[in-house]
Formats: structure tokens, C-alpha cells, sequence
């Protein structure tokens, strides 16, 4: 155990330096821009390039490990979602919100430092396909499911337009459409072009989890939101073991894909999360709460699991 602490209090330790950092500083949401776009514009998407582009194309062909990624995180989106509307009758607009507080983990910021650290180089390719397959959902399911509750004003042509217009130049996106169309040519980029790329990908888990603290700084916890007793289970510990059951049974897998995907199933509620509800104006204390809660408990969750999978109690396949 004491060689997972040491694997994943880094990680975690970096957030809390940015969350310090951000209290001391006493930043605002401005302070935080440029990083933004650094990671999200240029260390993210040079990092997914690297991973995909070096990656042979029949490996990229997995639609049926995506398929089942996709139907277990969704099944927990439904879940919660309706949770939400019969249990607690929230609106259309706030139980999207929680369905994707409990399904939308922070595999953008957090996922890459951790998965690699943990798996290695062999973790790259589940993790790039997983990142780029949930985004172009979640991009389309949040807008459709919003116009639904009349949050979202647009008519239905208009908004399929800007979905696709959002999914298509969103840069990760483009990084992993890229990156395909590198391993699919054999391109390989000129040596100061892929030295740039290298020393970008090296910065980007670590810019990622900083800024993440400071976000976390800037939306204090105010309140417990009355749904966490069913957002918080379904996100860290519902969705890995619904990931592991729908793996076993759809697939013969390589066991660190599906370590990959079970890591980035437990992985605590994305911040995009809190960005989504701020959008549209609906949920947004407590969805800001929600992120703050599940990334201070996945300190302990993240370690188990990581636990089960580098001890060899959690076989790689639960029918083999």
C-alpha cells in the first residue's frame, strides 16, 4: 500500500499546491486564463497527439472497448439522472447536471498524469480513445438534454449545428483526429517539431492538476448538496465496478486497457462539470460542491483500487 500512497499522493499533492497556492494569492477566476489555455489548447492536445500518433492503426480500430466504455458510463448517467427526477424531483436541467456529476470524471486533467505514472506507456492508447470518445458525448448529451428543460433556447437545428461545431473544433478533439491520420500515414514529425511535442506532453499532467487546485480554491463548499449520498457512490465506486462487470463480459481486453478504464471510471467528477452548470445556469453551488467532495474522497478510493489492480486481486477479466 505504502507504494500506491507514494504513486498517488503526488498527483493529489499537486492540486493541493494549487489550491494553496490559490488561497495565499488570494487569485480569481481571471488569474487562472492563461493556464487554462496552455493546457487545454496546447500541453492536452500535444499530449494526445504523442500517444496516438505513435500508436499502430489496427490498435486504434477498438470500437468495441469503446462501445462498452461508453455503455457503462452512461448507465450511471441514466441512473443518477433518474435518481434524480423520481427521488429528489429535480428538473430536467438540474438531474442532467447530477447525471453527469456522477458520470463525467476528470479524466482530462487528472487522467493522463496518473494512468501513465501508474500503467506506463501501454495506458496511452485506452486512455486517448476513452478521453476523445466520452467528450463528443458528453458535448452532445448535455445541450440536447437542456434544450429538453427549455434551458437552451436554440432550435433544434441550430443547436445540432453548434454541437457539431463544438465536438469538431474542440482541441483534443483535433489533437486525436490528427494524431489518427499520423498513424494511419506513418508521419512522424521533424525532430525539433517532436522534441516541442515532448516537452509540451511532459507538462501537461502536472499544469493540469495545479490548476485544478486553484479551481477547486475558487468555488469554496458552501453547502452539501442534498444528492450527494447518490452522486458520490455511483461516480467513485458503482461506476468502476459497472466498468469492470461490462468489460468482463463484452471483450478479451489487455489487462492494462482495462486497468486504464477502470482508473479513469473512478476517477472523481470533472470541473467541466461545474462549467456545464454554469452554462446554463442550473445546479451550479452544488455541482461546484460535488467536484470539491469526490476529489478529496477519491484520495482513498483511487488508492484502493489502484491497490486491488497492482496486487493482482482484481483479475483482469472477472470471467475468465
Amino acid at each position: 500500500m505504502a507504494e500506491i500512497s507514494q504513486l498517488v499522493l503526488p498527483f493529489f499533492g499537486l492540486i493541493l499546491l494549487g489550491y494553496l497556492a490559490a488561497k495565499w494569492r488570494k487569485l480569481d477566476e481571471a488569474a487562472l486564463g492563461w493556464l487554462n489555455i496552455f493546457i487545454i489548447y496546447i500541453a492536452l492536445p500535444a499530449l494526445f497527439f504523442k500517444i496516438i500518433g505513435k500508436t499502430p492503426l489496427e490498435e486504434l480500430a477498438r470500437f468495441d472497448f469503446i462501445a462498452t466504455s461508453l455503455a457503462a458510463t452512461y448507465t450511471i448517467f441514466a441512473l443518477v439522472f433518474l435518481l434524480g427526477k423520481l427521488g429528489t424531483r429535480s428538473t430536467t436541467g438540474d438531474a442532467t447536471v447530477q447525471g453527469l456529476a456522477g458520470a463525467y470524471g476528470n479524466i482530462g486533467y487528472l487522467g493522463p498524469g496518473i494512468a501513465l505514472a501508474a500503467f506506463g506507456e501501454a495506458a496511452a492508447l485506452p486512455l486517448a480513445l476513452i478521453f476523445a470518445f466520452e467528450n463528443i458525448v458528453h458535448f452532445s448529451v448535455a445541450p440536447a438534454f437542456m434544450a429538453f428543460d427549455g434551458k437552451d433556447k436554440r432550435t433544434p437545428l441550430v443547436l445540432a449545428r453548434d454541437v457539431v461545431v463544438k465536438i469538431t473544433t474542440h482541441p483534443f478533439i483535433i489533437a486525436t483526429f490528427v494524431g489518427f491520420l499520423a498513424a494511419a500515414t506513418g508521419f512522424t514529425p521533424p525532430v525539433f517539431a517532436q522534441t516541442m511535442i515532448d516537452n509540451l506532453a511532459q507538462a501537461a499532467a502536472p499544469c493540469a492538476l495545479f490548476a485544478m487546485g486553484v479551481t477547486l480554491a475558487l468555488r469554496p463548499l458552501k453547502r452539501v448538496p442534498a444528492e450527494i449520498p447518490y452522486i458520490v457512490p455511483a461516480k467513485l465506486i458503482v461506476l468502476p465496478a459497472l466498468m469492470y462487470v461490462y468489460l468482463s463480459l463484452t471483450g478479451n481486453y489487455p489487462p492494462i486497457w482495462v486497468a486504464t478504464a477502470l482508473l479513469l471510471s473512478a476517477l472523481p467528477t470533472a470541473t467541466n462539470v461545474f462549467v456545464i452548470a454554469q452554462q446554463y445556469g442550473v445546479w451550479q453551488e452544488r455541482a461546484s460542491a460535488t467536484v470539491l467532495i469526490t476529489t478529496v474522497l477519491s484520495v482513498v478510493t483511487v488508492s484502493g483500487l489502484l491497490y486491488l489492480i497492482k496486487s493482482g486481486m482484481l483479475p483482469a477479466d472477472l470471467f475468465p
